[in-house]
């Protein structure tokens, strides 16, 4: 195996185990935060208040020692809030750019859904392209630059939901969900004096996350798992309960994690295992079903398990 998969590989384990130190009894929330991460995409968490989503992108951002800002979205904010403004400055009587809150390598885009539509839609540039452009200006995000979303139910008061477009810019969606009773007495206990967060160390810093996203682009992908990746987000499109599939972006964001699946899994190659184990956080926000439930989010989930249960796996003969 390449020393340097092996290298990372390493890294990567370091840095979950030391998020996993405020954020407990939740490791596989934390790894495919740190797979969004490594595989150069953004993450959005669908969770109500309270349950350890700041506390998970504030442990990412110090494990890692990156620059992190965060925005909390209101209903009556502006676009330039979050991208930053052009302000005349009379002594070189012209004008110059104040960077805002979205300039930095972590950022924290909290309860994202309470903002308006228009607000939401000033990240999609820097979320897709890695910059932003102000008054015909265009400015290049840092690197690397992780976008790290949060919202709430859609009932709660003042929500806005999230256009598909908007949607589709998050590599994953993933909850957190509510702790155990025996993981809640722990966080009871652990923030008794002080808050785990203020003694949290690094473990890495932006230039090893940079190779990290690199050397995730040299984990192989036979061409049947290809085809499978292919296979599964285009019955997405042909689905009867779905009107709207996931787009080739949905294709590209399974291909990209499964290779960062297979790196954190200690391997140099995909499985279509590894497409199996992330269609579910890929894939579910991208998809818009034919019901007007409030159970969406279920009703997406299992008719990705039926896609996935129905559809031949490669290298496994069909049936079994």
């Amino acid at each position: 195996m390449d020393s340097s998969i092996v290298q990372a590989q390493q890294l990567v384990e370091k840095i979950i185990n030391n998020v996993e130190r405020i954020i407990v009894g939740k490791r596989q929330a934390i790894e495919l935060a740190v797979m969004t991460l490594i595989s150069q995409g953004h993450l959005l968490i669908a969770d109500p208040p309270g349950v350890g989503k700041t506390m998970l992108a504030r442990g990412l951002a110090k494990s890692i020692n990156c620059t992190f800002k965060r925005i909390q979205f209101t209903p009556d904010m502006l676009p330039g809030d979050v991208t930053g403004v052009s302000v005349y400055n009379q002594k070189t009587a012209d004008f110059e750019f104040r960077p805002g809150p979205v300039m930095a390598q972590i950022v924290l885009a909290d309860e994202i859904n309470r903002a308006t539509p228009r607000v939401q839609s000033a990240l999609l540039e820097c979320m897709g392209e890695a910059q932003i452009t102000v008054d015909g200006a265009t400015y290049t995000m840092p690197s690397p630059f992780h976008v790290l979303a949060t919202e709430n139910p859609v009932e709660y008061e003042s929500t806005f939901p999230l256009p598909e477009t908007q949607l589709d810019r998050f590599l994953m969606c993933i909850s957190l969900g509510y702790p155990s009773m025996s993981d809640e007495i722990d966080i009871i206990e652990r923030q008794q004096y002080i808050h785990p967060i203020e003694q949290l160390s690094q473990v890495a810093d932006a230039s090893e996350v940079v190779m990290l996203q690199e050397t995730v682009k040299k984990i192989h992908v036979d061409d049947s798992v290809k085809e499978y990746i292919v296979s599964v987000v285009g019955a997405t499109r042909n689905h009867p309960s779905i009107y709207l599939g996931s787009s080739p972006r949905g294709s590209l964001a399974l291909y990209r994690t499964v290779q960062a699946r297979a790196l954190m899994e200690r391997r140099d190659f995909a499985l279509p295992d590894d497409v199996k184990a992330l269609a579910e956080p890929v894939l579910s926000h991208r998809i818009k079903l034919l019901s007007t439930s409030r159970s969406q989010d279920a009703d997406a989930k299992a008719n990705l398990a039926e896609i996935l249960d129905t559809l031949p796996v490669p290298g496994v003969p069909h049936g079994q």
